[in-house]
C-alpha cells in the first residue's frame, strides 16, 4: 500500500463512518499521510482526527480518532492503529502492504516518482542569469514536466529566488565537478548559503551527504543478506513517500527537498542489508532522485 493508496483508505473510512451516523462531520477533499517523526509510531501517521475535531471542545478529536480507528484495523493491508497524543492515528500495515509497496516501485522502474500530481498546470518562468538560480530552474522545470506539468522560459515569468552561490560557473565545475557542483548548489534550502568546500563535498567518507547517497546506491547492486534485527518499517516509508516528495519539490520549487530525501533514505538504507526487493527497490529511488537532480548513480565507489 502506497502512501497515495492509504490517504484514499482513510478519506473512504472517514465518508464510511459519516455515512453510518458514528460521526457528523464534514468529509475533508482529501487526507495526508506521512511517516512518523519517531521510531516506533507505525508506518504512517495522519492527524485526520484532529482536523475533523476543530471547534468542537475537549476530547472530541480522541473521541473521532476512536471511531476511525475501529473502522481501520478491519481494513485488508492494515496491521495495527493506535490513537497517540490528542487524536494522532499511527498506521501500521502488514507485510502484504509492504511488498505491494515494492511490487510498484519495481514495475514502475524509471518512472517511479514521476506522476500526473500537475497536469494542467503551466509554469512560466523568468530567465536566470546567476549560477545557483540557473541551475535550480532548469532542475524545477524537469520536476514540474515530470509531475505532468509544462514550462517555458519568458520574460515576466516567475523568478526563482534562491541565495546566489557567488561564484563562477566555470570555476565551481573546475574546483568539484559537476556532481558535487550540482549537489551544493541543489542541496541547499533557498535561502541558505551553499558548502562549496571540496573538503566536504568530494570526500568520500560518511560526513558527506552526497557520498552517502551514491555509496548507498552502489551498495544495492551487491548481494543481499538477512535482515535480522534491521527495522524496516522507517526505509518503506522514505521509498513509499518518494513520489509525494517529487511533487511537492516541483510545486514548491525547492529541489533541496528531493535531495534531503534522498539522504534519509540513503541512512534508511545503510546499517545493515537488506532482502533483494528491497534493495532493488531502495536502487530505483535513489537512481530516480539522483537523475531528476542530474547527478550520477554509480554502481561502485
Amino acid at each position: 500500500m502506497t502512501p497515495a493508496q492509504l490517504s484514499r483508505t482513510v478519506l473512504h473510512t472517514v465518508r464510511r463512518a459519516v455515512e453510518a451516523d458514528e460521526l457528523c462531520v464534514d468529509v475533508p477533499e482529501r487526507v495526508k499521510v506521512q511517516t512518523p517523526p519517531r521510531p516506533g509510531c507505525g508506518d504512517y501517521a495522519t492527524n485526520v482526527a484532529l482536523q475533523l475535531a476543530r471547534g468542537r471542545g475537549e476530547g472530541a478529536a480522541a473521541r473521532i480518532a476512536e471511531v476511525l480507528r475501529r473502522r481501520l484495523v478491519e481494513t485488508p493491508g492494515i496491521a495495527g492503529v493506535d490513537v497517540a497524543g490528542p487524536g494522532f492515528l499511527n498506521i501500521t500495515l502488514d507485510a502484504r502492504s509492504h511488498d505491494q509497496l515494492l511490487g510498484v516501485v519495481l514495475e514502475q522502474g524509471d518512472g517511479y516518482g514521476l506522476g500526473d500530481g500537475l497536469a494542467g498546470v503551466h509554469a512560466r518562468f523568468a530567465p536566470a542569469d546567476e549560477v545557483r538560480a540557473a541551475l535550480v530552474l532548469h532542475v524545477v522545470i524537469g520536476l514540474v514536466e515530470g509531475c505532468g506539468g509544462s514550462a517555458d522560459v519568458e520574460v515576466g515569468g516567475e523568478v526563482i529566488s534562491v541565495r546566489s552561490a557567488g561564484v563562477d560557473g566555470r570555476e565551481l565545475l573546475t574546483r568539484l565537478g559537476s556532481d558535487a557542483a550540482r549537489w551544493a548548489l541543489l542541496r541547499a534550502a533557498a535561502h541558505d548559503l551553499p558548502d562549496l568546500d571540496p573538503a566536504h563535498l568530494l570526500a568520500q567518507r560518511e560526513g558527506n551527504p552526497l557520498f552517502r547517497v551514491q555509496y548507498a546506491h552502489a551498495v544495492t547492486h551487491r548481494s543481499v543478506g538477512s535482515t535480522e534485527g534491521v527495522d524496516d518499517s522507517a526505509l518503506l516509508g522514505l521509498l513509499g513517500d518518494f513520489p509525494r516528495t517529487v511533487e511537492a519539490a516541483a510545486r514548491h520549487r525547492a529541489p533541496d527537498r528531493l535531495a534531503r530525501h534522498l539522504v534519509a533514505t540513503a541512512d534508511a538504507f545503510l546499517p545493515g542489508t537488506r532482502r533483494k526487493r528491497l534493495a532493488e527497490a531502495t536502487r530505483v529511488v535513489l537512481a530516480n532522485g539522483l537523475r531528476l537532480l542530474g547527478i550520477s548513480a554509480p554502481k561502485r565507489l
